[in-house]
């Protein structure tokens, strides 16, 4: 069985970097502490959207539960890095919602700071989130949840191959999906 073990991931202009529980414990200490860990700025507003001070310590307290074995399966921060001329920003994050069930679906989500919106970032966040869970075997089917009033979080899904399934009953948020090809 593959284990998820990509834990930085490339895209056209972003590198994803998996959250370890030593970012999630700094970044809970202050954004400063995670962008000295992660060499990059860290705006203020950090974090942003629904990844907020809940998340962080859902995801700390599974990395505290399972350890290093789930490490890429919750988040990860997505860093704008321009060149060596240039500084690297923390532009955003994504990740799922933890390792493949044994229905093999996984859930992604991601979040962008208001200033980096609007640019691509979020589709090059989830299309990575995408390719990288299908690389491993166990993963049959992503899903994410959108309201239907986030057009932007919608368009990204859409843009990323993902369909709409059907309204969530529970939830009220749009379901979407992509299945194994």
């Amino acid at each position: 069985m593959k284990e998820l073990n990509n834990l930085r991931l490339k895209t056209n202009h972003l590198e994803l970097i998996a959250a370890t529980l030593e970012h999630i414990c700094k970044e809970l200490e202050s954004p400063e502490h995670l962008a000295a860990l992660l060499g990059a700025q860290v705006e203020p507003g950090w974090p942003p959207g629904e990844y907020d001070r809940d998340a962080q310590e859902f995801f700390r307290d599974c990395l505290q539960c399972w350890g290093i074995s789930v490490v890429g399966w919750y988040g990860w921060y997505a860093v704008l890095r321009e060149g060596p001329s240039k500084s690297s920003t923390l532009v955003g994050a994504g990740g799922y919602f933890g390792p493949p069930g044994k229905d093999g679906e996984v859930e992604i989500g991601f979040s962008m700071m208001p200033s980096w919106r609007n640019l691509g970032y979020a589709t090059e966040i989830a299309g990575a989130l995408i390719v990288n869970a299908f690389n491993d075997a166990r993963v049959q089917k992503v899903i994410a949840h959108a309201s239907a009033e986030n057009a932007a979080s919608i368009k990204v899904l859409m843009k990323c191959g993902l369909c709409r399934v059907c309204r969530d009953q529970e939830s009220g948020e749009d379901l979407f999906e992509i299945s194994r090809s």
